[in-house]
């Protein structure tokens, strides 16, 4: 599923051959249905509880003590951070108020003073991923440092362990995530030092100091050095576990699109993301990204409207002959998965003994 020619061959029906007024027709509908009201009894309950439970749970880890119990608090603590950053996603997007500069503050106070994660890294990276997704060259979703999303990306030529990891990457998928809350915190503070453009470069510095210096202070005073680093390894791990299995299924496993392929808007958005099925806490527990579809025709739809949305788009997307794609949950991971592996092995299986193989190939030779 790495090219976009199933859905290209499709014959259009007549009244998508004005592909410009097939969204204007869909945002019209959305609109009258009220879903990109603004929800702020919703998101004032967020905002005011967020450093409250913050502010809890360190309360809670300074009077527990020196104890592997500890373990537990991190546990915690990696939900309540990814929670946040789903609520400064939905900032970002302009979702909870209609002042741009009160979304970018309140992005800006819970991903770098909350999380540790910059919120102008984020927006310059992911901006570009809404307008392409899955596109070779622009969506940087696709361009990642182990993973092979693309076949283009897994043809490159690189060191022996890179190359082995992403000949494995399908099996090793899973356990590269707990590395990935490491990697956010690296690639925001790499981008507040690096020269460059950045808006807010001071005050994104002065949060990141305080988040992550004095996280760190407090972690080392209350911890001894062992149940320290285990505390982090714990808390950084899961965070960027459960980051990555929110991400994941959204767009892994569309179609990949050439870099020279025009499409018109909604069939860039709808073809290249994925929905996953499921209930109400699945929502809560995803952040609202599992309703891929419907965020990135109007990323500004606040959550709650989400799910109000996905049954209007999908009946919108049938009439117009534009694949709909939604499964569940471990189908999703599945997907990926397969993917992934296919990418990185190509025609090879991952599960198989390379001495074996050889002798294989030696035999089909003679």
């Amino acid at each position: 599923m790495d090219g976009i020619r199933p859905t290209t061959r499709r014959r259009p029906p007549d009244n998508a051959s004005r592909p410009s007024s097939t969204f204007t027709e869909l945002s019209q509908q959305v609109r009258g249905l009220g879903l990109l009201h603004r929800r702020y009894g919703y998101y004032w309950t967020k905002l005011i509880a967020a450093p409250l439970i913050v502010a809890g749970c360190l309360f809670a880890f300074a009077w527990i003590g020196d104890t592997w119990w500890q373990l537990f608090t991190a546990a915690v603590l990696a939900v309540v951070f990814t929670q946040i950053a789903f609520l400064g996603h939905d900032a970002a997007h302009r979702q909870i108020f209609v002042s741009g500069r009160w979304n970018d503050w309140v992005s800006l106070i819970l991903g770098d003073l909350l999380v540790g994660m910059s919120y102008g890294w984020w927006q310059h990276k992911h901006t570009r991923h809404h307008a392409n997704p899955n596109r070779i060259g622009s969506d940087p979703d696709i361009e990642l440092p182990v993973i092979a999303v693309s076949p283009e990306a897994a043809r490159r030529h690189h060191g022996v362990v890179l190359t082995w990891l992403r000949g494995h990457q399908g099996v090793l998928f899973f356990p590269i995530l707990l590395f990935e809350g490491l990697s956010l915190h690296a690639s925001s503070l790499r981008r507040v030092v690096v020269p460059g453009r950045l808006e807010r470069r001071w005050a994104e510095i002065a949060f990141l100091s305080v988040r992550m210096i004095g996280y760190l202070v407090l972690v080392f005073i209350v911890l001894s050095p062992g149940v320290a680093f285990v505390f982090l390894a714990v808390q950084l791990g899961l965070f960027g576990f459960y980051m990555g299995i929110a991400f994941a299924p959204n767009h892994k496993g569309m179609p990949v699109v050439p870099r020279d392929m025009t499409l018109d808007f909604l069939r860039r958005q709808v073809v290249m993301s994925r929905n996953v099925r499921g209930s109400r806490f699945l929502d809560i527990a995803m952040g609202g990204l599992n309703f891929q579809v419907e965020h990135h025709l109007f990323p500004s739809m606040p959550r709650p409207h989400l799910r109000r949305a996905a049954p209007v788009i999908a009946e919108y997307c049938r009439a117009h002959g534009v694949p709909y794609t939604q499964v569940g949950l471990f189908t999703s991971y599945a997907i990926v998965v397969r993917y992934i592996n296919r990418v990185g092995l190509g025609e090879r299986d991952v599960f198989t003994c390379p001495l074996v193989e050889q002798r294989n190939i030696g035999a089909a030779v003679a």
